[in-house]
């Protein structure tokens, strides 16, 4: 019996069913468990410019790893999507869209310090 491989890789012959059964499997399902030590990396998300660089693919991978490995020890392990990190470039893209549109000019930081939903301290 002869077995030949596509010359190409074409994801969606394998990833929406591959994903389904991650899926139905809960592996993005994440449980506390009282008789486990908790242990917890919030993954920022990609920058609003849309570049990603090797510093992504670096950081995304040892976040991966960490959590794989602490899972391996026993921990109550979770891999959790968090928030914009660098609210720098975020605001570049608001104050071009702002001075195409509207005409406004903004200086920097002053909407960010208005309108922030983080509680300030201090």
């Amino acid at each position: 019996m002869e077995n030949n491989l596509s010359k190409t890789y074409d994801p969606k012959d394998f990833e929406d069913r591959i994903y389904a059964e991650w899926e139905a499997k809960g592996a993005f399902r994440a449980e506390r468990d009282p008789n486990k030590k908790p242990f917890t990396i919030v993954m920022p998300p990609p920058n609003i410019t849309g570049q990603l660089h090797m510093g992504h693919a670096l950081d995304q991978t040892q976040q991966d790893v960490l959590t794989r490995f602490k899972r391996m020890q026993g921990f109550s392990a979770l891999w959790l999507p968090g928030s914009d990190h660098a609210s720098i470039a975020t605001e570049v893209k608001v104050v071009e869209k702002l001075r195409k549109e509207e005409g406004l000019e903004l200086e920097a930081g002053l909407w960010r310090d208005d309108h922030s939903a983080v509680q300030k301290t201090g």
